[in-house]
C-alpha cells in the first residue's frame, strides 16, 4: 500500500490505501502590486523564482516570496503585479513603503510602495483516501460517529514508493466528513477528510513525484532536464527520504567525483553534490548550514577525503554572483568550497 494514515500521538495506523485524491493542488498565493515599478536590466523568466523584497528602511528585515511569478504590468499603469508564497515572516507589520526586489542573484527592480492582497478564503479541497482498509481504531471511531470521535486531530500521511520503501510524509489536522463503501473492494471505504494540507504538493511537482513513486533513481543526473522549481521539488524528496534512512559512512580517505556539467542553479548544486557522495538520489545538504552538518558525519562521509569537481566552470559562472537576503553580494561558489575544505574534503577543480 502506498499511503498509511497514522495517529502521530499513539502511533497506530488509522488505515492504508493505494490512492489519495487531493494530495496535489495549488497553495494559497498572495498577490502584490508594486506601484511605481522601475525594472533593473533585462529580466525574464520569473516563474518559480525565489524573490526577496528588501525595504529601503533598514529597520525592517527583507522577506521571501517563494515560487514567485510576475503577472506583468496592468495596461496604463506604472505598477507590477507579482504573486507567490510568503515565507513565515511575510512583510513587516504596517510597512508599505519602498522596496527593492532581487532573486538571490540579481536585482530585478524597485518600487515606491506596494499593496498586498490575499485571495478570498475558499473551501478546502478534501483529501479522499480511496480504497482504504480501516484499522480497528478507525472502525471504532466510525461506529461511534460522534463529532469528537471523528476528529482525528494530528495525523501523518506516510507515503511509500512502489518498492515499499518510505518516501515522505505529510502532516495533517484531520476531521472525517464522510465515508462510504469503496468500489475498490469488500471491506474497503472511501474516507473523506476536511483537512486542507498546510502546503499541498504543487501541481507542477506531480511529474517529479510520479518518477519517485517508481523508486529512487538508479542512474545519476536523472534531474538534469528539470527547471529550477522542479529541481527544488526533486531535492525535497531527496532530503525527506534521506531523513528516513541510515547512512553508512565511508572510511576516511575516500575519493569522490562530482559531475558539474549541470550545476546551473542552487538546487542543481546540492543534487550533484549529493550524488557525488551518496550515489543516484543521494543527499548531502541543501544549504550551507546543512552541508556543514553532513560533513560532520552520519551522511556517508568521513573526513578527510578528496573531491574531484569536473566542469567546475559551470558552477563558477552561475553561482559566483549571489545576493544575501538583504541584497549584499557574495560568492556562493566560493562559500561552498570553503565549507567543504573546512569539513575535511579537499577539492580539486577540473
Amino acid at each position: 500500500m502506498r499511503y498509511t494514515l497514522t495517529d502521530t500521538e499513539h502511533g497506530h495506523a488509522w488505515g492504508v490505501c493505494d490512492e489519495a485524491e487531493g494530495l496535489f493542488g495549488e497553495p494559497r498565493r498572495g498577490i502584490y502590486e508594486l506601484f511605481g515599478w522601475v525594472p533593473q536590466g533585462e529580466v525574464h523568466g520569473w516563474v518559480g523564482n525565489r524573490v526577496w523584497l528588501v525595504p529601503d528602511d533598514e529597520a525592517h528585515d527583507p522577506w521571501l516570496l517563494e515560487d514567485a511569478e510576475s503577472l506583468g504590468q496592468p495596461l496604463g499603469t506604472d505598477s507590477l503585479v507579482l504573486t507567490g508564497l510568503d515565507d513565515y515572516e511575510g512583510p513587516p507589520e504596517g510597512h508599505r513603503g519602498r522596496v527593492r526586489v532581487h532573486d538571490g542573484h540579481r536585482w530585478l527592480g524597485r518600487c515606491r510602495e506596494f499593496a498586498r492582497v490575499l485571495p478570498r478564503e475558499q473551501g478546502a479541497q478534501p483529501l479522499v483516501l480511496r480504497g482504504l482498509a480501516p484499522g480497528d481504531e478507525l472502525k471504532a471511531a466510525l461506529m461511534k460517529g460522534t463529532r469528537r470521535a471523528l476528529d482525528l486531530e494530528q495525523a501523518a500521511l506516510e507515503i511509500q514508493d512502489d518498492r515499499g520503501e518510505p518516501l515522505t510524509e505529510r502532516l495533517l489536522w484531520t476531521r472525517i466528513t464522510a465515508w462510504r463503501p469503496s468500489p475498490h473492494g469488500t471491506g474497503l471505504i472511501d474516507l473523506e477528510l476536511d483537512d486542507e494540507l498546510a502546503m499541498p504538493v504543487p501541481a507542477y511537482a506531480r511529474p517529479v513525484w510520479t518518477r519517485w513513486f517508481a523508486g529512487p533513481p538508479d542512474t545519476a543526473a536523472a534531474w538534469t532536464g528539470l527547471d529550477t522549481r522542479r529541481r527544488r521539488a526533486w531535492h525535497e524528496l531527496v532530503r525527506e527520504r534521506a531523513g528516513r534512512r541510515t547512512h553508512r559512512d565511508r572510511p576516511a580517505g575516500h575519493a569522490y567525483a562530482l559531475d558539474g556539467r549541470h550545476v546551473t542553479d542552487e538546487p542543481g548544486l546540492y543534487l550533484a553534490l549529493g550524488e557525488a557522495v551518496n550515489g543516484p538520489g543521494g543527499y548531502f545538504g541543501g544549504c550551507l548550514g546543512a552541508l556543514d552538518d553532513c560533513l560532520r558525519g552520519n551522511f556517508g562521509y568521513t573526513a578527510p577525503a578528496t573531491l574531484l569537481w569536473r566542469d567546475a566552470v559551470t558552477a563558477r559562472e552561475h553561482l559566483s554572483q549571489a545576493l544575501t537576503p538583504d541584497g549584499h553580494p557574495y560568492d556562493l561558489f566560493g562559500e561552498i568550497l570553503d565549507v567543504l575544505e573546512q569539513g575535511g574534503m579537499h577539492v580539486t577543480l577540473a
